[in-house]
Order: C-alpha cells, then sequence, then structure tokens
C-alpha cells in the first residue's frame, strides 16, 4: 500500500511524541467504544478511555497503551493526545 492510500497518525503525550507516521487504520478507545478510522473518514473530535490505540502499517499490528486523552480526526490526519 503505498502512502496515498494511508493516513497521518501522530499519538501525543505531555513528555514526548509517540508515533508519528502514515498508517492504513487506527482502532481507538473512544468513551462510547471502540471505533475505527480509515481514509477518507469524516472529521471527528472524542474523548479517549483507558485502552490501547492499534494502527497497522506495512502490514503490522501494532498498540500503544493510552489511560485518557482525546482524538481529532481531520483530512486523513489523526492526532492523539493521551496520558500513557
Amino acid at each position: 500500500m503505498n502512502n496515498a492510500d494511508n493516513i497521518r497518525l501522530t499519538v501525543l503525550t505531555p513528555q514526548q511524541t509517540v508515533f508519528d507516521g502514515m498508517v492504513e487504520k487506527v482502532e481507538l478507545p473512544g468513551d462510547g467504544g471502540r471505533f475505527m478510522v480509515l481514509k477518507n473518514h469524516a472529521p471527528i473530535i472524542s474523548s479517549l478511555s483507558a485502552g490501547y490505540v492499534t494502527y497497522t502499517s506495512q502490514g503490522r499490528q501494532e498498540r500503544i497503551g493510552i489511560e485518557v486523552g482525546f482524538v481529532r480526526v481531520n483530512e486523513n490526519e489523526v492526532v492523539v493526545c493521551a496520558e500513557v
């Protein structure tokens, strides 16, 4: 999959940038339940609960544990601000 088919994911904490790169999809632990973001997802802002931000990059699935946070999705860019 080339970068034109991907979305940019940035995961930030108060201390550092945990991840910044192109991914194929992202699953997030929303307060109302887990949800997935794919390319061309509608813009949203959502609070996040404790759980895992799971993403697929170059066919490999990775995950980052978070305690609480929020996410902004807009124009194929996903920015997560969270405590880990």
